[in-house]
């Protein structure tokens, strides 16, 4: 998803680079031995407790309505590790190569401090932290210890990732205090949520039309086939939770204005709200600002998908930049200007009843009539001729404008009238205009 928004990594699996390599399960090692690191400094210790174990001791605190297992300063010394333990039975424990878990080892009575970019000053009772497993029983390291090895070595200035980490802080406070390390910088995001207000999910849906009331989905993917515009995507996940500042109205951004604009001081704390609706609208600011050569080579597969045919690329470049401002997808662009590329075959019922009045069919040929004398084929001329005829016949501009919109396009909304009988040309406007004083009659009756 981040290569598909134009997002690539500095340095990575793919980039390569100095502090390769990337994967965790290529550096097992190195965690292993930063975990020894700190079980021979006294930081952390072996714990050899079965799941079975730890099991029975949960529905035993569970049946005595205690609060839920923490693994921590009241229940270690209860259970099977190095610090309840001999050294002489943890070493034959070791020496039997018994399952074991390598855990943290949290003061019992200290208060943990940091200031976090977004969150401001946070405190946490030691207390309230668990024994944190740093290695599992196949070997593998958890987060905890993975982030802070790798963070610290790959050179990290910031962690920045969503507030549900928040909590996991004093663990990773601990740890890089206990290798003697600096920590990173830390920012956590407030969560994003759905319409309702309940927290954001993937969703087994192939379209957003699936979607449940008051829901959205938390793919991307998702929003990807549905065809919204990977700067849409992103300039809108950059406005959740995130504004350029007191009396900024600025919404739409390019990917390079955010970057130089944005900043971690002026995310919010509180959770953001998935708004479908404003992000249709970015979606449609973000077509509307396209270059139209660079929109009209994206739009052309979508003609020949449909056996729709157009003279030339400097045609379409035409047809593109009238219906750009009003394109909430690019896949509405066949649907809201196909006549651009096809003669109707039909004409909107309720524009019909509306606009086709008495003396429609007159007015349309004696327009269609004056309009082929013309010799430049110009808005400007197509509009004075316009007027003419419905000064001569003394009725509003509009009496004619609505019936010639529907003869030469078959609906009752659209750009700019004299903008596309120019665009379409003067043949095919007189044929659509004669097809339609011929048929919409019939079709009013």
């Amino acid at each position: 998803m981040l290569d598909w928004a134009g997002l690539h990594p500095d340095e990575g699996p793919e980039q390569g680079g100095d502090l390769r390599p990337y994967f965790q399960s290529q550096r097992t090692e190195l965690y292993k031995k930063y975990a020894q690191e700190l079980v021979e400094k006294g930081y952390a210790y072996y714990a050899f407790d079965t799941p079975e174990e730890l099991a029975e001791l949960r529905a035993k605190m569970r049946a005595a309505g205690e609060p839920p297992l923490k693994y921590n300063y009241q229940i270690r010394g209860k259970m099977r590790n190095s610090l309840s333990m001999k050294d002489k039975d943890v070493q034959a424990a070791l020496d039997a190569e018994e399952s074991y878990v390598i855990r943290l080892l949290i003061p019992e009575d200290r208060t943990f401090e940091f200031d976090d970019i977004v969150r401001g000053h946070v405190s946490f009772a030691s207390r309230e932290v668990d024994d944190q497993v740093l290695i599992k029983s196949d070997g593998f390291p958890t987060y905890h210890l993975a982030n802070v090895v790798d963070d610290h070595l790959m050179q990290i200035s910031h962690v920045i990732r969503g507030e549900e980490w928040l909590s996991s802080v004093p663990k990773h406070v601990l740890l890089y205090e206990c290798f003697g390390w600096q920590p990173p910088a830390m920012a956590h995001l407030p969560l994003i949520f759905n319409p309702d207000g309940s927290k954001m999910s993937k969703r087994d849906i192939t379209s957003l039309e699936e979607l449940p009331q008051g829901k959205v989905d938390a793919d991307v993917e998702t929003y990807i086939k549905a065809g919204y515009e990977k700067e849409a995507i992103i300039n809108y996940i950059a406005l959740l939770g995130w504004n350029p500042g007191e009396g900024e109205e600025q919404e739409v951004f390019s990917l390079p204005e955010l970057v130089e604009r944005f900043s971690l001081e002026r995310v919010n704390k509180s959770a953001a709200i998935f708004d479908l609706q404003k992000l249709n609208w970015i979606n449609s600011e973000h077509i509307a600002r396209r270059d139209v050569k660079s929109l009209a080579q994206q739009l052309k597969p979508q003609l020949e998908e449909n056996g729709l045919t157009f003279p030339s690329d400097e045609y379409l470049e035409k047809v593109v930049e009238l219906l750009q401002t009003r394109l909430h997808f690019t896949g509405d662009f066949i649907r809201i200007g196909k006549y651009f590329f096809e003669d109707p075959d039909d004409y909107e019922p309720k524009v019909v009843r509306k606009r086709w009045k008495d003396d429609s069919q007159k007015l349309v040929l004696e327009f269609c009539d004056e309009i082929s004398k013309l010799n430049a084929f110009t808005t400007e001329n197509i509009e004075a001729t316009l007027r003419q005829v419905a000064e001569k016949n003394e009725v509003g501009g509009g009496r004619i404008i609505h019936p010639v919109r529907l003869a030469v396009t078959g609906v009752g909304v659209g750009p700019g009238l004299f903008e596309i009988l120019q665009v379409l040309g003067k043949e095919t406007v007189i044929r659509r205009l004669k097809k339609g004083a011929e048929i919409i009659p019939g079709l009013k009756e």
